[in-house]
């Protein structure tokens, strides 16, 4: 739940959401589940020559299982917080495991 709890604080940030069918998208996150499905406003395709058919299209809904990468604004990673919860989760995991 850490990567859940991770992209919903950057709802409204400008990311950019590799498919693995090697299609780039780039857009305004609106939201995101715990699947990891996206949805993203006011898109543009990263290599729109390959893709002319979706210049008309202006925001889509993304199935999370079909995402590669999430590229992020290296400004709206507070890294720290995100170490600092790791850790957090990773001692809770050892501790229901040694149990």
């Amino acid at each position: 739940m850490l990567f859940f709890s991770f992209f919903k604080t950057l709802i409204e940030q400008q990311v950019t959401v590799e498919l693995k069918n090697d299609l780039a998208i780039t857009g305004t996150l609106k939201s995101v589940d715990q699947y990891l499905n996206i949805k993203l406003d006011d898109i543009s395709v990263v290599d729109e020559i390959k893709y002319p058919h979706l210049s008309a299209v202006k925001n889509v809904f993304i199935r999370g299982s079909v995402v590669r990468y999430v590229h992020l604004p290296a400004a709206a990673v507070d890294t720290a917080l995100l170490e600092d919860a790791s850790r957090r989760e990773a001692g809770a995991q050892a501790a229901k495991a040694a149990r």
